[in-house]
């Protein structure tokens, strides 16, 4: 299963830039979302981002994304 995951563009060089996800701050790749700048969110896969998203729908995905791995941790112990 692959998986993309919102972040917030923090700062932009070149086709690069750092994003934040989750408190944490990465460098990834912009080469496929030139048109971003610092400020917009972007869904990103393997250290590039891979398209730009409104915050709305980042944020919506984030708060899924984090139910879901609350309900998998509560059925660790079921196995």
């Amino acid at each position: 299963m692959c998986l993309a995951v919102p972040g917030k563009i923090i700062t932009k060089e070149g086709e690069t830039g750092t994003v934040e996800l989750g408190g944490v701050k990465r460098t990834v790749g912009l080469h496929l979302v030139p048109e971003s700048k610092p400020g917009d969110w972007v869904l990103l896969h393997a250290g590039f981002a891979l398209q730009v998203v409104d915050e709305e729908e980042a944020r919506t995905t984030l708060e899924l994304l984090e139910e879901f791995f609350d309900a998998s941790e509560g059925e660790e112990g079921h196995e």
